[in-house]
């Protein structure tokens, strides 16, 4: 019993950590007012006929800190990426010059500041949730094995090694938001 105890730990651990994994990469593509190739990240191109993430057709590069270089290894490729980066609607124009595409990043004004702070406590939100639902679903499985012959003090035990689990993955969620919102909210 122990052991489908630890296994249920071991799992919600894992699962928490993916959560705190997707919200560093969608922390990632929210513009903070310097340019990072994480803008770009996500955004498909067609490429002959397959939908092909840009970072796979192209060279992304961080020529300053309001700039972003993409250039595709082939030149066809040119019309396809912009298409692709004003569909993406991520609030920048590109700009080509037949060679290479630039992305100016507009300096953000205290208003849009706020808004991708905004986001970010979304996103953060939804992480919060996920890891309660994994919370709750690890409980589940303790109390079951509970129904199945567990001793009472074993599952109050693995109930608070889940709890405690909880509370260190929401901190860490609040601290990358704090992190964030201070990398955001600074000129």
């Amino acid at each position: 019993m122990s052991e489908a105890i630890a296994l249920i730990t071991i799992d919600a651990e894992d699962t928490m950590s993916k959560a705190i994994g997707h919200l560093e990469l969608e922390l990632t593509r929210i513009r903070a007012g310097k340019a990072s190739p994480g803008l770009v990240d996500g955004i498909h191109v067609d490429y002959y006929g397959a939908p092909t993430l840009i970072s796979q057709v192209a060279n992304i590069t961080v020529l300053d800190a309001r700039t972003i270089s993409i250039q595709p290894w082939e030149k066809n490729m040119l019309a396809p990426i912009e298409r692709s980066i004003m569909q993406a609607n991520i609030g920048i124009t590109p700009q080509s010059d037949g060679v290479q595409i630039r992305l100016f990043m507009p300096p953000l004004t205290e208003e849009r500041r706020k808004e991708f702070v905004k986001r970010a406590s979304g996103e953060g939100e939804q992480s919060k949730v996920a890891i309660r639902n994994i919370r709750r679903d690890s409980i589940e499985q303790v109390k079951k094995l509970q129904k199945d012959g567990l001793s009472e003090d074993v599952a109050k035990d693995a109930e608070k090694t889940i709890q405690d689990l909880t509370d260190k993955f929401i901190a860490l969620v609040e601290k990358h938001l704090a992190a964030k919102e201070k990398e955001m909210m600074t000129i």
